[in-house]
Order: C-alpha cells, then sequence, then structure tokens
C-alpha cells in the first residue's frame, strides 16, 4: 500500500468515528430540546455521542455485525440526520470577555501542541499499553466481526468502551487510526474547561486551566496514543459540567446526559464508577427526590450494564479481573488480584514522599510527568473561599481516589482538569502571575524542553516524527527502531503457524501479531502453566514431600485433607493424594466425586499422576480449606498419601472421613512426614504437559532468570530454537 493511501485509510477511520460520535451527540441534544451556547454544545456533544455510538457499537459486537460497511452505514445516517435535521437548539454565543493577550494566546499554543499531538498519533503506534493489550483485544474483533471469548487473558474482559471507537476506525486505518480517535478526546477537554470556567465567572482561570491540561507531558502522549486515561478525564468532566448545569436550570432533561455520560465513565474504565456515585449523590443532595435519581440510573445502566453482563456470562465476575474473593471463577486467582494491586500501590518507590516530585519532573518510576508547575498545587487550596472552588476540589479529590490503588501518573489524569481549574482560580487575582504560570508550563511541557529536565527513562512526547507519521519511513521500520515488541511479534507471525497458541513468560506487543498469547499472570490457566514449567526448574515446586496417614483399615465413602492451620503469607498445594488399600494403591475411577476449597477447578491436578502438575489454593491458605473425594460407594481403605512440595511449610493437615452422623471426624493420627526423590525426566514431562494443554510454542527472554533453564538446556526439554528477536527466543516443542 502506496503511503498516501495507508495515510488517507488512517484519516478516513478516525474521521468517520469521530463524526459519528459528534453527530450522535448533537442528535441527542435536538432530541431532548436541550438549549446551549454552540460552543458548549459542541464540546458536550463528542463525549455524549461517543457514548452512544460505543453503546451502538456493543450491540454490533455481540451481534457479530461489527463490518465496515455497517461503519459506514451507521455514520452516514448520524450525519445525515445532522444535517437534514435542523432543529434549532443553540444558544446564542455570548462574546468573549478575554483581554487580547488572553484571547491570542491560548488558540497559539493549543495549535502549537495539537500539531505536536497530532504527528504522534499519526506515526505508526508504540505506546507500551496501547499495544500491549488496548489495541491487541480491538485486532482480535476487528477479525472476529465482534465480541470472541478469551478466558486467558484478562484484557479481554474489562470494560473496554473506549476500544469499541478504536474498533471502528481500526477496521479503515489500523493503529494509527485507532490513537487519533483518542487524540480526540484530549482536544476536547480543553474546551469543556474554557466553556465552565466561562460559564460560572473566571474565564481567566479557564483559559490558563485548559493550558495546564493540554500542555502537561502525560496528558500528551496519553491522549495522542491509543490509552483510555485521557477519554475517561474527558467524560468525568463533562459528567461535572453537566451536573453544574442542571444545577443553574433544573432540567430534567438534562440528567439523562448524565446518566448516559456516568454509565460510560464506568464503560471506558473500572474507576469511572465514581462517575455515578459523583452524579446521584450531588443530585440527591440536591433534590432529595427518588425520581430523579432514576431517570440517572436507568440511562447509566444503558451505557455500563452490558460491560458488567458480558463479563457475568463469560467469565462469572461482572468486574474481572478485580473482586475475585466474590465473584469466584475459574480464570483469576485471588493471589494474582492481590499481588497485582499491590504492585500498582507500591511500582518500585521505595518511599511515597517521592510521589511529588516524581510525578512533576522526574517521571522515572511512575510513567511520566505532569509538570513541574503543579508543585504549585497545594496553592489551590486558596481557592475554598469560592463556592466553584470548594465543588472543582471536592470533585477533584473523588476523582483521585483511584490513585491510592494505583500510583502511576497517568491515573492523576482524570482529577487533572479540576485540580488546574482550582489552582487557576485561587491565582486569578493576579493575572499577571496566572498569565505567567500558564507560558512558564507551556514552555516547560513543549516535548524538547522536557527531555532536558526529565528523567531519560520517562514516559513522554521524546522528538517530532513527521517521516514515520507522513509514513516516509515505513511503519515496519519505525516499529523496528522503536518498538521491540514488534520484532517479537514479526518472528510469531512468521514461525508460528495459524491458531497456534504462544506461551510468554512476559507481556509483550500483542497488537502487532494474530496468534493467541498466553502470558503467564494474565490468566488462571496461564499461570498453571507457569507452575508446570517451573516445576523442573524450582526444587522448591517438585512433590518431593510425602504425608503419610496410615489407619486401620475400614469402608469409608468420603474422605477429605483438611488444613487446620491460618497459614501466614503460604499457600497449601497438593501434587498427588494417592489412597491405598493394603499396601496397594487404588485406582482413580470415573465415579469419584473430587471437590475443594478453594479453587475447585483444579482439584483434578492432585489426582493426575503427572508431577508437574499440583492443585494449590492460589490465595493464603486458611484453617477450613480441604481437598475431598466422594467414592461413589463405600471402599475399604487404610493409608492416604499425600505428596507435596517444600515451598509451604506453614501447613497443618488432617485427614477426615463423614461419620453415621454425617459430621466429619479425624481419621488416624497426624501424618508421618518423609521425603522422596524424583527419578523422572521432570522438564520431559513438564513438555508433555504443555502440548496435552495445546501450547507447543514458547517465547524466552534472555534476561528472565526463571526461563534460564530453558535457554541453556533446550534439548533437555525437546525445545527446538526457531527464531531470535532482540532479548526475546522462539522455541517449538517437538
Amino acid at each position: 500500500m502506496s503511503s498516501a493511501r495507508e495515510l488517507l485509510y488512517i484519516l478516513f477511520g478516525a474521521s468517520l468515528t469521530i463524526a459519528t460520535a459528534l453527530s450522535l451527540g448533537i442528535l441527542l441534544f435536538r432530541l431532548l430540546k436541550i438549549r446551549l451556547p454552540r460552543t458548549e454544545a459542541l464540546s458536550l456533544a463528542f463525549p455524549l455521542g461517543a457514548a452512544s455510538l460505543s453503546t451502538i457499537l456493543f450491540l454490533l459486537c455481540a451481534t457479530h455485525l461489527a463490518r465496515k460497511g455497517v461503519y459506514i452505514a451507521l455514520a452516514a445516517v448520524s450525519v445525515a440526520s445532522v444535517l437534514l435535521w435542523r432543529r434549532q437548539t443553540e444558544e446564542p454565543q455570548p462574546p468573549s470577555d478575554l483581554p487580547k493577550l488572553w484571547r491570542w494566546s491560548f488558540p497559539i499554543i493549543f495549535a502549537a501542541f495539537t500539531l505536536v499531538y497530532f504527528i504522534w498519533a499519526l506515526a505508526p503506534e508504540i505506546s507500551p499499553d496501547g499495544n500491549a493489550y488496548h489495541l491487541a483485544v480491538v485486532d482480535h474483533y476487528n477479525r472476529a466481526h465482534g465480541f470472541e471469548r478469551v478466558p486467558t487473558d484478562i484484557y479481554f474482559n474489562i470494560s473496554q468502551g473506549v476500544e469499541l471507537l478504536f474498533l471502528m476506525a481500526y477496521a479503515f486505518g489500523k493503529h494509527s487510526s485507532a490513537a487519533l480517535v483518542h487524540l480526540a478526546f484530549l482536544a476536547t477537554l480543553p474546551g469543556l474547561v474554557l466553556g465552565y470556567a466561562r460559564r460560572f465567572g473566571f474565564p481567566l482561570a479557564g483559559v490558563a486551566a485548559a493550558v495546564m491540561v493540554y500542555a502537561a507531558p502525560v496528558a500528551g502522549i496519553d491522549g495522542s496514543s491509543a490509552y483510555n486515561d485521557v477519554a475517561l478525564a474527558t467524560v468525568l468532566f463533562a459528567t461535572f459540567y453537566l451536573l453544574q448545569i442542571w444545577d443553574q436550570q433544573r432540567g430534567n432533561r438534562l440528567l439523562i446526559l448524565v446518566g448516559i455520560l456516568a454509565g460510560f465513565a464506568i464503560a471506558v474504565k473500572y474507576t469511572g464508577f465514581l462517575a455515578p456515585i459523583y452524579a446521584l449523590g450531588f443530585v440527591g443532595w440536591k433534590l432529595r427526590r427518588l425520581r430523579p435519581l432514576l431517570t440517572i440510573t436507568a440511562m447509566l445502566a444503558l451505557t455500563a450494564a452490558p460491560w458488567l453482563v458480558k463479563n457475568w456470562i463469560w467469565v462469572q465476575n461482572p468486574v474481572a479481573p478485580f473482586a475475585n474473593r466474590i465473584f469466584p471463577n475459574r480464570w483469576v486467582h485471588v493471589s494474582f488480584e492481590h499481588d497485582y494491586q499491590t504492585g500498582l500501590r507500591h511500582y518500585e518507590l521505595k518511599d511515597r514522599r517521592q510521589i511529588p516530585l516524581e510525578v512533576t519532573y522526574r517521571g522515572t518510576t511512575l510513567g511520566g510527568l505532569l509538570g513541574p508547575i503543579f508543585l504549585l498545587a497545594p496553592l489551590a487550596l486558596l481557592g475554598l473561599r469560592f463556592q466553584q472552588g470548594r465543588r472543582l476540589l471536592l470533585a477533584s479529590v473523588i476523582f483521585a481516589l483511584p490513585y491510592l490503588d494505583n500510583i502511576g501518573t497517568r491515573f492523576l489524569i482524570p482529577p487533572l482538569p479540576f485540580l488546574s481549574l482550582a489552582l487557576a482560580l485561587a491565582l486569578a487575582r493576579w493575572p499577571g502571575v496566572l498569565f505567567s504560570v500558564m507560558i512558564a508550563h507551556a514552555i516547560l511541557s513543549w516535548p524538547s524542553i522536557v527531555g532536558i529536565y526529565c528523567a531519560p527513562s520517562a514516559w513522554h512526547i521524546d522528538g517530532i516524527p513527521v517521516e514515520a507519521a507522513l509514513r516516509i519511513e515505513s511503519e515496519d521500520s519505525y516499529l523496528r527502531r522503536l518498538s521491540p515488541g514488534y520484532t517479537t511479534d514479526r518472528l510469531i507471525e512468521d514461525q508460528v503457524p495459524k491458531g497456534e497458541s504462544v506461551f510468554l513468560f512476559g507481556a509483550t506487543s500483542e497488537a502487532y501479531t494474530t496468534r493467541r498469547m498466553l502470558v503467564r499472570y494474565l490468566s488462571a490457566p496461564n499461570e498453571v502453566l507457569g507452575d508446570i514449567l517451573w516445576t523442573p526448574i524450582f526444587a522448591g515446586f517438585q512433590p518431593t514431600v510425602v504425608l503419610d496417614f496410615p489407619f486401620p483399615a475400614r469402608p469409608l465413602k468420603k474422605i477429605r485433607a483438611v488444613q487446620t492451620y491460618a497459614a501466614g503469607a503460604e499457600m497449601w498445594s497438593i501434587s498427588e493424594f494417592r489412597i491405598f488399600a493394603g499396601h496397594r494403591e487404588i485406582p482413580r475411577s470415573p465415579q469419584w466425586r473430587l471437590s475443594a476449597r478453594p479453587n475447585p477447578w483444579d482439584v483434578q491436578l492432585a489426582f493426575d499422576n503427572s508431577p508437574v502438575t499440583r492443585w494449590r489454593t492460589w490465595e493464603t491458605a486458611v484453617a477450613g480449606n480441604y481437598v475431598a473425594i466422594d467414592f461413589g460407594s463405600d471402599q475399604t481403605v487404610d493409608d492416604v498419601k499425600i505428596e507435596s512440595s517444600p515451598e509451604y511449610t506453614n501447613s497443618q493437615i488432617r485427614l477426615e472421613t463423614l461419620d453415621a452422623n454425617g459430621s466429619w471426624i479425624p481419621l488416624g493420627v497426624g501424618p508421618r512426614q518423609t521425603n522422596q526423590t524424583m527419578r523422572v525426566d521432570l522438564r520431559r514431562a513438564a513438555a508433555f504437559e504443555l502440548k496435552a494443554r495445546g501450547v507447543r510454542y514458547i517465547v524466552v527472554n534472555k534476561e528472565d532468570a526463571n526461563a534460564e533453564d530453558l535457554r541453556l538446556r533446550p534439548s533437555a526439554w525437546g525445545l527446538a530454537l526457531i527464531g531470535e528477536a532482540g532479548y526475546d527466543q522462539l522455541y517449538h516443542l517437538e
């Protein structure tokens, strides 16, 4: 494809999606006969229309009608309806009350940064998460023409409201087209900030705050990449904005729009759940009547509930991959959720007191920076003397609450518009100072300037890739230079047959391969695969400990091993659960009914005669955890042997059976513990288990110490090296 044609498709896909969303938003205003000044209506129309379009696209994906022809028809109907149905809903635009210097400074700054952001978004997508999962999910849906059930990847089972907008654009212009759609949210946000400030009487603060938000380095790179944080910020601020307009006018039809946006905030990202809480709390506090709250609830359910229902049906957890203790399922381990959230709360910071400097000008550890001007953020408290200042600061605090669970800088983007407005409002009594702060922030946020003071590893726009954006430099060349995961993707695409799965210990840029990637930590079944591969490598995983429970022979129908001690931070595992009669092991029978608590889905791994598989609690072991067997009929038994690994030693196991009254009672005395030596080839056994689970390809990174044995002894595993890409090596299980 020629570069000009490729650019045309990119721009067409993005423009089609943006125009459709904007048209649907305008139609909502006209349908509900809501009158606002033109600039306000247009700024609010895009996020409202995006919410409507995303919901329509959900229905298309659910019915596998997500196709180019349908997108074009949807766009044509939406745009034509706006052009043909010319109901007048816009109020006269009030004249600008800005001084000339302020009136011209904003469009100049806005245009300069927009040009940089546009070029960055137009260039091939190299963002970490955009390539790792946002667009990987989109690519799968695009090829399937709708939703595809992928329980082995948590990112397929979260809310994806913005990703569906990406999907429409991606169908025509691929990755860059999706990034341009996110850029539309970023470009909309300053207009919302300006409109809000003008409506409530502090336009100078509005201009300064719009620049603070738009020029912030982390907002710039996030908003010009295929992410969703800026989209969430735009939706949250639009929800807040509409609530303030409603508070002025008390028009009930505005609450319909509030509900649509509040629900869409959840559809964009789970952390948007605070939007419905804020909206319902604000309206309830103002009116103390039920009917308006029901209006909001009904509309937010329309845009949010489909995602929760989809997750419930496919992975038995409406808020996957979280709350797995409340919604236990076979797809995500409780231990993963705990480790994942713990990592996000701390990253690699030794002291949380480093956060202010990290998020303002260093950007070393937390992934991006807001800009040094935000070291002045405490001055926003001076805005408490104004009603609007109090409302903005309250909203800032509320929408910053998710930051407690993820201290990455981009999680400060949603509260950023509120904080910026509150800070600008506090400084507005000194226009000269406020103007200087605005200009200083714009200068310090310019990409070439940011690179002078931030850490080299800080996530920010680094350079202006004009040649890559215009495809003078090919996409392949650009990605091979700047996206290491891309070369791995191309290797996999070239060497792995269609329909095959690839196991990886760590994530890569999945957006550029069509093969199914099984990343170890992204699902419970994948973690089991990793456990199998690690068992031959780590002695602590191997079943060398035997607990022997002899007792006088007796007929039993049910028997179980029970954890009687809260094992601290440890799990409990069983590699094999063996039943004996007269020193002979009783063969496992299809009549046996196995159960376990927790993790009943893996209980069969304790009864499969494989030395490299094991049942694990996959959460901290507590008293009452068990593995049980119902023989179906009486079975004479005189001994039980439980083989387990020495990895977890803080366990106290008791053998129990059911008495005549249906109560569990101890069976025999405590176990005798012995050790056994592994006499089987664990590496070959692990390879056999992977092939039995449909995995014949493995990617090993040279710097992954956990996988060093696979890399250094491939023949012992039955592995054949079939390609290398950077530090990644691709192996085939023979």
